[in-house]
């Protein structure tokens, strides 16, 4: 029997492949684009290097008998996959098609997710997932439920070696929510990004509330109540131009270096407006943003869950073209008191930081931790304990800045020179000590005051004499617990120099399995 010519075989491989590219066919390529979302092709084009994108697994296929799926198949089982780059960088990506099946994961389909994970991991590149998906494919079974988990698996098996990022483009609801949990950063999308464990229909069915999408999982609820989302965008478009800035701060894998950019600001460049900044009044508030900004080069600030627990501010900066990580105490919220929620932020993200060799620069100012029958009730001694912790685990190069306020266990839990900081600076402004000087005063002289004739007068002499001993940066100096008190104009220049002097630090720790964070 004569065999098909060359030319025969080719147009059965461009049909296949024009087959596959269609995914759930243009009717329902169409209702995507009605919703306001682009197909999972289109999402690719966009976010990676123009024709990078080489795609793995275009025709897989399931192989499920049941539920009339013997009948019904499609090339690439309702997920592109595949590598490509972002601004010359090599990534792995995945990319869920809401036209095949609504997106759901089966057995293939996760086959090829868990392929590109581990294919992320053995290479050391970032890895890159859109969800787009109503969940496990009911028709599957068990089979989809074990592909979830194989997923789950992978993720971990890679955190800590290769960033990972979830992009939520759609719908991400029961088992497929554990997935971006699992990532580093998740990015949601304003109106099109639902992430929830049981949706609107079955809570209404257990308890009888009436919630629709947006209040029970859209990405305004994640980014500033769950604290489940990092970032939000106001479209698809913002959100992969987003996604290209978080990772330009980040290394591809954690035995490299992010990329060094030539940002035009010179590292000793001074700032006296910083002089000025911090009021002297510890009473009175400030944005601490505006030191950040004032500090790093450039005034650039990719800041991190800057909806969720705003007493708190973490975010990626860069300092004489390098890379790092910045926490600070926020005074315009709370006080810059740390309550649960800011202690799982800060927490996370210095784990993040130091998993990719990234430098953390802390900024103080903060009167204590958020009193209150629901903080305690809550947890707060643990979630509080997760950050020193976070802190202490880290070996990454150290520094931190006391600009005003250092009480008590939020003094320690900050950076500070007993969980490992390498150099403490502090500013003119700064009190170090055990609590704030007009609680310390009516503890220490209360009986003094009780049976004084004039107890106004005396507790201003006290207090004044408590100011002058402990509510300045001088005390922790002669102690060495901060290493030099600097002027603010000077700061930047301060941590470029110790950010150079560190950038060698190496820490041998002791051989063990891991610690037992207080999750």
């Amino acid at each position: 029997m004569e065999g098909r010519d060359m030319e025969q075989l080719l147009e059965e491989l461009r049909r296949l492949k024009e087959k596959a590219r269609l995914g759930g066919g243009r009717e329902r390529i169409e209702a995507q684009h009605r919703k306001g979302k682009l197909t999972a092709r289109e999402r690719l084009e966009r976010l990676l290097d123009p024709g990078s994108f080489n795609e793995l697994g275009t025709l897989v296929t399931h192989r499920s008998t049941h539920f009339g799926l013997d009948r019904v198949k499609y090339l690439g089982d309702g997920v592109v996959a595949g590598f490509g780059r972002i601004d010359g960088r090599k990534v792995y990506v995945f990319s869920q098609d809401f036209t095949v099946m609504g997106g759901s994961l089966g057995e293939m389909h996760a086959k090829k997710i868990v392929q590109v994970i581990n294919m992320a991991h053995r290479t050391g590149a970032p890895l890159i997932g859109m969800f787009d998906s109503g969940g496990a494919r009911i028709q599957e079974g068990v089979a989809s439920l074990d592909g979830f988990g194989r997923v789950f698996s992978a993720i971990v098996r890679a955190s800590g070696v290769v960033p990972q990022l979830a992009l939520i483009l759609g719908p991400c609801a029961g088992g497929a929510a554990y997935a971006p949990a699992l990532m580093d950063f998740t990015l949601m999308t304003r109106r099109i990004s639902y992430l929830f464990i049981t949706g609107p229909n079955v809570v209404k069915a257990a308890t009888g509330e009436e919630v629709s999408f947006e209040e029970l999982g859209g990405a305004e609820i994640h980014v500033s109540r769950s604290g489940v989302a990092h970032f939000i965008a106001d479209s698809e478009d913002d959100l992969f131009q987003l996604t290209r800035l978080l990772l330009s701060y980040l290394p591809s894998n954690y035995l490299q270096e992010p990329p060094r950019l030539k940002t035009g600001d010179p590292p000793d460049r001074a700032d006296p407006e910083l002089d000025t900044l911090v009021p002297t009044d510890p009473m009175k508030p400030y944005d601490v943003r505006e030191v950040i900004l004032r500090v790093f080069d450039g005034g650039e600030f990719l800041e991190v869950h800057r909806d969720f627990a705003p007493n708190m501010v973490v975010g990626f900066a860069r300092l004489d073209g390098h890379s790092v990580c910045v926490v600070a105490n926020q005074p315009q919220h709370l006080a810059g008191t740390i309550d649960i929620d800011a202690s799982d932020k800060a927490a996370r993200f210095v784990r993040f930081c130091d998993s990719f060799n990234l430098p953390i620069i802390t900024f103080v100012d903060v009167p204590g931790y958020l009193p209150g029958v629901d903080q305690e009730h809550g947890g707060i001694i643990r979630h509080g304990a997760k950050m020193l912790y976070a802190y202490a685990e880290a070996s990454v190069p150290k520094i931190t800045v006391i600009l005003r306020k250092a009480y008590g266990g939020a003094y320690i839990s900050m950076g500070s020179k007993s969980l490992g900081a390498d150099i403490v600076y502090a500013w003119p402004t700064a009190e170090v000590a055990v609590m704030g000087p007009e609680g310390a005063v009516r503890i220490l002289y209360r009986k003094e005051l009780a049976k004084a004739e004039d107890p106004e007068k005396l507790y201003r002499e006290k207090l004044e004499e408590y100011r002058s001993l402990f509510a300045n940066p001088y005390r922790a100096a002669e102690l060495g617990l901060v290493d030099d008190v600097i002027e603010p104009r000077e700061t930047r220049a301060r941590l470029a120099a110790a950010l150079e002097a560190l950038r060698t630090k190496k820490i041998t720790l002791v051989p063990k399995k891991h610690g037992n964070i207080p999750l």
